[in-house]
């Protein structure tokens, strides 16, 4: 069987369910939108996760979280034919984090996460004055 190619559309809705998963605290839910050999990295080497089950203990596990984490996508963009796309978003839990992700797809399911997030008391609209969109 060939590889399967996720739409825009498709793409939009596996990273908003990683959202709606942290918001909820299901770490089960946001693990399994990662293949199971996913390589989620914030480089260069502050964040490296290997693996769904990785993630799924990174993300909360059987406990949860151990405070809540609220993410908010700003701006999604998607390439279907190289099937690498970004998020633009906010984070909280231990703090406050603007920043972008590139994701490679791979088969339906995320292969390689890369987080660019820069910690910051603004909000995202104080953090955008400047060239707001």
């Amino acid at each position: 069987m060939g590889n399967i190619v996720i739409s825009s559309s498709e793409f939009e809705r596996l990273m908003q369910t990683i959202a709606d998963s942290w918001n909820e605290g299901n770490a089960q839910k946001a693990a399994n939108c990662f293949s199971e050999n996913a390589v989620y990295v914030e480089p260069p080497d502050k964040q490296v996760y290997h693996g769904r089950n990785e993630l799924y203990e990174f993300f909360g596990g059987d406990a949860g979280p151990e405070i809540p984490m609220h993410m908010t996508w700003h701006h999604l963009a998607f390439n279907e034919v190289e099937q690498i796309g970004f998020g633009e978003y906010s984070f909280q839990m231990h703090g406050r984090y603007h920043g972008i992700v590139i994701v490679k797809i791979e088969n339906g399911f995320i292969k390689f996460w890369r987080e660019y997030q820069y910690k910051t008391e603004l909000s995202w609209d104080e953090f955008t004055s400047l060239n707001p969109f």
